[in-house]
């Protein structure tokens, strides 16, 4: 190979890895769709784990145990929002929207400025 024909090719390599680097979470602001939600779901807020919900790809939601303060009463289903999905009542009414950020994390920012975390799966450690 030339000189030149090998700073041309470092040149493009060291310019895609620059793109790779920038572009962002593909997922974040994305609808939650009803295959990704099934599952289980650790709520967490200030670094704990809070409870764990269950979401199901026809939309139903089911907490096991007490939230506390973390999600309000009579969580029975999500649905998919422009930037993520929400938590609903019985009659689809949102309860708790959440702002997708990756594809295993969505976050609600509540009016009382703690933040709700919606993490895929069982607790860091279980």
């Amino acid at each position: 190979m030339t000189a030149k024909l090998t700073l041309t090719l470092a040149g493009a390599l060291v310019a895609l890895a620059g793109a790779a680097f920038a572009q962002p979470d593909h997922e974040a602001g994305v609808p939650l769709s009803p295959a990704e939600a099934a599952g289980g779901w650790t709520v967490e807020t200030g670094g704990h784990p809070i409870c764990m919900i269950t979401l199901t790809a026809n939309h139903g939601a089911a907490p096991s145990g007490t939230c506390g303060d973390a999600l309000p009463a009579g969580i029975a289903g999500w649905q998919p929002t422009a930037g993520g999905m929400a938590l609903t009542d019985g009659s689809g009414q949102v309860l708790v929207p959440f702002n997708r950020w990756s594809n295993s994390l969505f976050v609600s920012h509540r009016s009382s400025g703690t933040d709700v975390q919606l993490m895929r799966g069982p607790p860091s450690g279980q």
